[in-house]
């Protein structure tokens, strides 16, 4: 069954002509005059940049707006989004306001950009807190009284009522921008800035018949939304009169997160985006606090890319120095840095890649004295160590404190990664009770490892660190994924509990550290 939005989409690229960004730059380069570039996308994008020369409307403030941004309703307009799609909608809103000579460009800013077409990106300094004023200007003034008359307004008390009333779900839905939603939004509400309705609330809002409060800053773009949603067939659809607004100012529950700065939202835009990460994931990333064991193979690639998630706090673990022979596949280090410290090293890398972010070095090696005082200042840790003894007392302190483990290992051609997490699955204890003789496990000087191999298994590493943190997907707990690179091969193994493990077992009291290299035989 076709959706809503493919069968409005259909009718307007019927309705609305569409012109490619060669044919924009053409046009712009022979005579610009009398023609508009406009810019509907929300203002953290018109941030990242824009088409030389556009004048910045918001989808979501179009008919409040427009006749002040672009006085002239005779005018040239190129309307554009960020895909293409949204400057569809935006034309055609235009078009009921009066102009007629609207346009799309196809592909929107992202294909202008792609295509090699010059850009700008906006010198706008911190953003500053404000309220967007939903004054009615006269050409909306005619369709207000229709707004009113088809669209249920219900007054904030009314609102938390019905949503306490024990009834249908209800849903609070804030159709503002971005940046407004980030300045305080009623407790619990779920974001669909306007710009984007018409295409993804079939996506989000899942059951159509749910009951949904939708509110703006004052109560009117909230009944230019409504509207759309009753038209999309969504019933139970009020508006809230005078919007957050009023509901704040009558002491009704509000959150104010903490916010990102204007560079860290530049910097994560791509997580952002995804409602799996969101600004509420992304500040989660920024509290978080995780220790990587090594900074060698597999520490390199699992820091470098915990480093580009926005990791609030890195902690490196590492007592030795760069070799030239550690860069074929050490990708924190380089060749002038031969010599210096591996914690120096990374530090450098982590910190000119993402200056945002705190590391935290421990040039030592990690032993059963030390462990505990650097081990409890992490949310968990990502094992990238390259011998047993490290590995059994990094499990058994994890294990004591409750701590997630991401564990990697390599070994020539092969890698495995697993997630050991105390009370949720098995510990490395119940995998291996017993290592290997020395003569069986030959380190990665004595049997060679191919140089991209650390990357892939560090990389998965860091992406289970992510998930962990952001609470999303299923973490390989209780799961260990095997990677063949010779055959371009994944298998995945279940690994069991051990219910008498001596560790992990239930029950079980810490039975403390031990001597390491000798249960090893090292």
């Amino acid at each position: 069954m076709t959706s809503v939005k493919d069968q409005w989409l259909m009718k307007l690229r019927g309705e609305i002509p569409e012109i490619s960004p060669e044919d924009v730059q053409k046009t712009l380069d022979s005579d610009g005059r009398g023609v508009t570039v406009l810019d509907v996308r929300e203002s953290d994008e018109f941030r990242q940049g824009s088409v030389p020369g556009a004048k910045h409307l918001p989808r979501g403030f179009l008919e409040l707006r427009a006749e002040d941004v672009v006085p002239d309703k005779k005018s040239r307009i190129i309307a554009y989004c960020q895909g293409g799609l949204r400057s569809l909608f935006a034309a055609q809103s235009l078009r009921k306001l009066g102009y007629d000579n609207v346009i799309s460009m196809a592909g929107g800013y992202s294909r202008w950009k792609q295509n090699g077409h010059p850009f700008v990106v906006s010198s706008a300094g911190p953003l500053e807190r404000r309220q967007e004023s939903e004054k009615v200007p006269a050409s909306l003034s005619a369709e207000l009284p229709r707004l009113h008359s088809d669209v249920d307004e219900i007054s904030p008390r009314d609102a938390q009522a019905l949503a306490a009333s024990g009834g249908a779900p209800v849903t609070f839905l804030d159709i503002r921008e971005g940046d407004e939603y980030r300045q305080g939004h009623i407790s619990g509400s779920m974001h669909l800035a306007r710009g984007h309705l018409e295409l993804q609330a079939e996506g989000k809002l899942l059951d159509p018949m749910r009951t949904l409060v939708v509110y703006s800053a004052q109560g009117v773009r909230s009944l230019l939304a409504a509207d759309t949603l009753r038209r999309m067939g969504f019933g139970g659809v009020h508006s809230l009169a005078g919007g957050y607004e009023r509901w704040a100012a009558e002491g009704l529950p509000v959150e104010v997160p903490e916010l990102l700065t204007d560079r860290e939202r530049e910097r994560y835009m791509r997580h952002i985006t995804m409602d799996e990460v969101g600004e509420a994931g992304q500040l989660r990333l920024k509290k978080a606090r995780i220790l990587c064991i090594g900074a060698g193979g597999l520490g390199s690639p699992a820091a470098y890319y915990l480093a580009a998630a926005g990791t609030g706090t890195l902690g490196i673990v590492d007592y030795d120095v760069v070799d030239r022979s550690n860069l074929q596949r050490q990708i924190l280090h380089s060749d002038e840095r031969i010599g210096m410290l591996k914690t120096e090293s990374a530090r450098r890398t982590l910190e000119s890649l993402n200056p945002d972010i705190k590391v935290v070095t421990h040039n030592e090696r990690l032993t059963s004295a030390n462990v505990d005082s650097i081990l409890s200042r992490y949310d968990l840790v990502v094992d990238g160590c390259d011998n047993f003894p490290t590995r059994y007392l990094v499990n058994d302190a994890c294990v004591k404190h409750k701590k997630p483990n991401v564990h990697g290992s390599i070994y020539r051609f092969e890698g495995q990664v697993t997630v050991f997490w105390p009370g949720k699955g098995p510990c490395y204890r119940c995998l291996y009770p017993e290592p290997p003789p020395p003569e069986m496990a030959p380190s990665c000087a004595e049997a060679g490892v191919l140089g991209v191999l650390p990357g892939i298994v560090g990389a998965l590493e860091a992406n289970e660190a992510i998930k962990i943190i952001l609470g999303k997907g299923s973490p390989l707990v209780g799961r260990l994924m095997m990677f063949d690179a010779l055959d371009m091969r994944f298998r995945e193994l279940k690994i069991r509990r051990d219910a008498n493990c001596a560790y992990c077992a239930d029950g079980r009291d810490f039975p403390g550290y031990t001597d390491y290299a000798e249960f090893c035989r090292v």
